[in-house]
């Protein structure tokens, strides 16, 4: 019934005089609840089966090329003088950005009271958990000697003979992304408490009675804990809010404050903040469309829902591709000619190919979401997606490697190219993200079913 009613609602529509519905299918909380618990109760099917096999043997992938690494060394990698930094560097900016969209939804959204975030939040902070850990995996397999990690921290030594560098934006960086994990991951946490409870007394399995009893924290909804709960989750979101405006900023203060054309420049905080929020908005999407359509969720997730995060990577790409344009504008009106030389040489030197598919897949692939039909195709916007974000890999790969590749000195110049074992830790890296998104979607609500049944209607009530 539910879903037949919903296939006859159009919320993509534009009516100033009604609010599109968020929740179709003629709903009440009870089938609320019946659907999302549904997910994790019902039998397993085949196809997440498959799906965890090949994304846990990626991740095994990720693990054992790290422990290759670890034995033989970073000269397993591509790295060369004078690119030091290549492919491990773009991945952890790659994954930081993809982090980016999950606290965005949850906290400025939840500030700004916008209703349609309520379905997709929870599907959106996972990701962002998920990416940061990714994310965090690179920097600490790229100081070489893991074990003389130590070396880092400010312990004054005699047998060192040394100091590190304490106040190095590298630093920054550490502190920025770990504070961005905890307190997303808090947040995150924060707002299952309720929907663990319902999944609690709603299984009838003994075991996992116990195990959501135990992270539902003794919950029991009284007024006395939704009024904490709420003062906390406030609380979060404000504290959450200023974090992922700083996270991409820090990352992009490594850059802007190296002496290396096409690296110092300030408008790199807020390019690398929009650059972040396209990258992360387009991996909701290509991840949310597969599953909204195999667990069910298009009652919840409706099109409405996707056709706005649409509209927020059009924006974002428009100032992706904007920025594009001033560097080259600022490195032409600067007159310094090491920057002009650096961006004519991305457009047109030995790694060409990479800038131009940077630009194809960032400023001419989100332009098709002016058109409608687009925005409300949920494939078409999967593929859109995924355009997006192979673009949104090769910005970081152009920052990186055609600015280390041609530095101030020409005898130094020299072309990177990837090793097997760089290929094949980018590929695990997916796989790792891929598995934990997938026993996430098999075992965690994921809808907040509180969230969403606070914008439907109250029973009895026929005000939408």
């Amino acid at each position: 019934m539910a879903s037949s009613l919903a296939t006859l609602v159009d919320t993509t529509i534009e009516d100033p005089t009604q609010r599109a519905l968020l929740v179709t299918g003629d709903h009440d909380y009870a089938s609320v609840t019946d659907a999302i618990v549904g997910i994790s109760e019902r039998k397993t099917p085949l196809a997440w089966y498959i799906a965890f096999a090949i994304s846990s043997s990626f991740t095994l992938l990720l693990f054992s090329m790290i422990g290759y690494l670890i034995y033989r060394g970073v000269g397993v990698w591509g790295n060369n003088s004078p690119v030091f930094w290549a492919w491990d560097i773009v991945n952890f900016v790659f994954w930081v950005g993809i982090g980016h969209a999950g606290t965005l939804i949850s906290a400025i959204l939840f500030l700004f009271r916008q209703n349609w975030r309520t379905s997709i939040n929870r599907f959106a902070e996972a990701m962002t958990i998920f990416a940061v850990c990714c994310a965090g995996i690179f920097p600490a397999v790229h100081v070489g000697r893991v074990w003389f990690a130590y070396w880092l921290f400010p312990v004054p030594s005699a047998r060192l003979d040394m100091w590190p560098n304490f106040r190095s934006p590298l630093l920054w960086d550490v502190f920025a992304v770990s504070t961005y994990a905890t307190v997303s991951l808090l947040f995150w946490y924060m707002g299952m408490i309720p929907d663990l409870a319902t999944f609690r007394d709603q299984t009838k399995s003994r075991f996992k009675q116990v195990i959501f009893g135990i992270l539902a924290l003794g919950w029991t909804g009284s007024a006395r804990h939704w009024h904490r709960y709420e003062k906390a989750y406030l609380l979060l979101a404000a504290l959450a809010t200023p974090l992922v405006l700083s996270v991409h900023t820090v990352v992009s203060f490594d850059f802007a404050t190296a002496q290396l054309p096409g690296w110092h420049a300030t408008i790199f905080p807020p390019y690398f903040v929009a650059g972040a929020v396209f990258s992360g908005f387009a991996m909701v999407i290509t991840l949310m469309v597969p599953a909204r359509e195999w667990f069910g969720l298009k009652d919840f997730v409706t099109l409405r829902h996707l056709e706005n995060m649409c509209k927020v990577i059009l924006a974002t790409g428009c100032m992706v591709g904007f920025a594009y344009g001033i560097e080259f504008f600022i490195a032409w009106y600067g007159g310094n000619p090491y920057e002009g030389f650096t961006f004519l040489n991305r457009a047109y030197g030995p790694y060409a190919w990479a800038y131009w598919t940077m630009v194809s897949c960032n400023v001419i692939a989100p332009q098709f979401f002016w058109s409608k039909k687009i925005r409300t195709s949920p494939w078409l916007m999967v593929i859109v997606c995924i355009f997006v974000n192979i673009g949104m890999w090769f910005e970081r790969f152009v920052i990186i490697v055609t600015s280390l590749s041609r530095d101030f000195l020409p005898s130094s110049w020299a072309y990177y190219s990837p090793t097997w074992v760089d290929i094949c830790m980018f590929a695990g890296s997916f796989g790792l993200f891929f598995t934990l998104f997938l026993l996430f979607c098999r075992y965690l609500p994921i809808v907040a079913m509180a969230e969403v049944k606070s914008v439907m209607p109250k029973p009895g009530s026929d005000n939408r």
